[in-house]
């Protein structure tokens, strides 16, 4: 019986040559490729698919976009997913990737899965947290082997296997419906400025049009429309990512704090994730109490802290959404933002739930009695004022 390993595969460089390294130096028989769209470009999945189907044993192309969006994306607005100001579209999508290569391994009756990741980064984390609930060998190339991305670039053209990557752009690209990361090769020098070149959803702000506004909708916490148009998550973002990515809206340059402690230079491309956040979050702001948003911007911390480490089976992380849920029954209405230059900028917001009452706040109302608030004046800033009293003026 074939000794069998099924591969995450991305089309890259790190996953094409994972597959003549599983045969060679780790003896399996067959190694089974599988692909997940996540929104990736259709052409970047198509050639994956085409590349797999020569240089493996057996290719799956499964598209996961209604899924993706669905059970991650959304989930993901609600908590305002954003670790140390990245939006996390990377580390959202390997559970599901990896998900879906252990179906394939159960339906291929495999020994072992496998993933490309080096020893140095996140991915191998967030793999490996879904890959070893099942009990099979996970293999891991590049980390085993130590491998550098020189030495995959030669080996790849001994074996014959086209691979983008070069020595003088070896860029690495991540990309789904949610954002595009860029690293690697001088982008690995937190003194080097970015080429434009390395971006594509996004025109350089100082070459952006004139300002637009748009209105998004939201129904318990759920994106559901842009400019009164109802349209489906996987439409809506998609659609959303042109519009603000022809406005540059959306960069990200930072350090980042790896799970491994190590500091990375990373960047990153996600308008319409920038843009949906920001109305969020604003909406959260007219509906939730004020204790209410003080403790989920917590929890909405520690919801981040689990998906930037892939730990999205962990109980933990179940029982924060059934609170970001709870606290979502409210959050609908329309936030209307302008998009000018690579800036979002919220200019009004509106809802059926909304705790603000012009009638009560309104200088030029009577609603309320203000000689009311001389009690609670008196009262308030009242310790240390008697903390005065001992340390002196």
């Amino acid at each position: 019986m074939a000794k069998k390993v099924v591969l995450a595969y991305s089309g890259g460089l790190d996953t094409s040559v994972c597959i003549p390294i599983l045969k060679e130096k780790y003896g399996y028989d067959k190694v089974i490729t599988v692909s997940v769209d996540v929104g990736q470009p259709r052409q970047e999945v198509l050639e994956a698919e085409e590349k797999a189907k020569k240089i493996s044993d057996g290719h799956y192309t499964i598209d996961a976009r209604s899924e993706f969006v669905k059970d991650y994306i959304f989930p993901l607005i609600k908590a305002n997913g954003d670790y140390e100001g990245y939006v996390m579209g990377t580390s959202i999508a390997r559970p599901l990737i990896a998900r879906k290569v252990v179906e394939v391994a159960e339906k291929e009756g495999a020994v072992a899965l496998a993933h490309g990741c080096t020893g140095k980064g996140n991915d191998q984390l967030r793999f490996e947290a879904v890959f070893r609930l099942t009990g099979l060998d996970v293999v891991a190339p590049m980390r085993d082997m130590n491998l550098t991305r020189e030495w995959e670039i030669d080996y790849a053209k001994k074996h014959g296997i086209p691979v983008a990557a070069t020595s003088a752009k070896p860029w690495s690209v991540d990309e789904n419906i949610w954002s595009r990361s860029i690293e690697g090769g001088r982008l690995e020098d937190p003194t080097f400025i970015p080429p434009e070149e390395i971006y594509q959803w996004t025109v350089s702000p100082e070459k952006a049009p004139a300002a637009q506004t748009i209105v998004m909708g939201f129904e318990k916490g759920v994106p559901v429309s842009l400019d009164g148009k109802k349209l489906d998550g996987v439409d809506l973002i998609e659609k959303l990512n042109k519009i603000a990515g022809s406005h540059g809206v959306g960069r990200t340059d930072m350090i980042e704090d790896r799970v491994l402690g190590l500091k990375a230079r990373e960047n990153y491309e996600h308008p319409a994730a920038t843009v949906l956040l920001t109305a969020h979050r604003d909406l959260e702001k007219l509906v939730l109490t004020r204790l209410e948003l003080k403790f989920k911007k917590l929890v909405d911390e520690q919801w981040s802290e689990l998906v930037y480490g892939g730990l999205v089976d962990e109980p933990l992380y179940h029982d924060l959404n059934a609170f970001i849920n709870k606290t979502q029954e409210r959050v609908t209405g329309s936030v209307t933002v302008k998009l000018y230059k690579g800036n979002v900028t919220v200019l009004a917001r509106a809802s059926p739930y909304a705790l603000y009452s012009e009638e009560l706040v309104s200088f030029n109302t009577a609603a309320l009695d203000q000689k009311d608030a001389e009690g609670f004046a008196k009262y308030h800033g009242f310790q240390a004022r008697l903390y005065k009293r001992f340390v002196g003026k």
